[in-house]
């Protein structure tokens, strides 16, 4: 049975991570990047988890959070229904391109009410494109955090399938990490900044419902 002062603990995990985005318009993608950095170490430390692969209902078990497996043509979307935060990822979709999915929807749920100060748009991008790639990074730094890459890496463990399957995600989002984290050379600056999964995502929100403190 859930006691009363977990439960508060739990509702507070969502505040804790909207709390890590400035008051302030934030005009550097790299900011905002740091930003979702943050939120996802954040959510690892709240639930003490410094082992991977990160334990796959750490997000479903959160408060006033439901998943639905939907046949879509897109691999996830998110939306407040009035009393819940619901994420809906593709069944058709294998566990671990779902897992990055939710990771990154639940993100689109934390940046609630503030993408509109934390991503501006540029030349370049707009800021719905900024906004999916800040959810993409937040979901490759939740599940593969940079702490237990390298010890993986350094470890022993340095064949992108390898360590996908340690850490239970694509060897696609994989060699994004290891970019992303330094371990391997980055891409040439040619090449396109977009991961292999940003193309795909879906965001929703019903704004005729209010949203709730959760």
């Amino acid at each position: 049975m859930t006691t009363k002062a977990s439960f508060t603990t739990e509702r507070s995990v969502l505040a804790s991570l909207r709390a890590l985005i400035p008051n302030r318009i934030v005009t550097n993608q790299s900011e905002a990047l740091r930003v979702a950095e943050h939120q996802a170490s954040r959510l690892l430390e709240l639930h003490h988890i410094d082992d991977g692969p990160v334990p796959s209902g750490l997000i479903p078990e959160l408060p006033k959070i439901e998943i639905e497996l939907v046949d879509a043509p897109v691999s996830g979307a998110s939306f407040w229904n009035g009393s819940a935060w619901i994420i809906q990822l593709n069944k058709h979709e294998n566990y671990c391109r779902q897992r990055f999915t939710l990771a990154h929807e639940y993100k689109h749920i934390v940046d609630h009410n503030r993408a509109d100060t934390l991503y501006m748009g540029t030349r370049e991008t707009t800021a719905q494109q900024q906004a999916e790639q800040a959810a993409d990074y937040f979901a490759g730094c939740l599940l593969v955090p940079k702490k237990l890459l390298k010890r993986a890496y350094y470890g022993g463990v340095q064949r992108t399938a390898d360590l996908a399957g340690l850490f239970h995600v694509s060897e696609a989002a994989m060699a994004v990490r290891l970019r992303q984290t330094g371990i391997v050379e980055a891409a040439p600056r040619c090449t396109p900044a977009s991961t292999p999964f940003s193309h795909t995502w879906q965001y929703r929100f019903n704004r005729t419902a209010r949203p709730q403190g959760v």
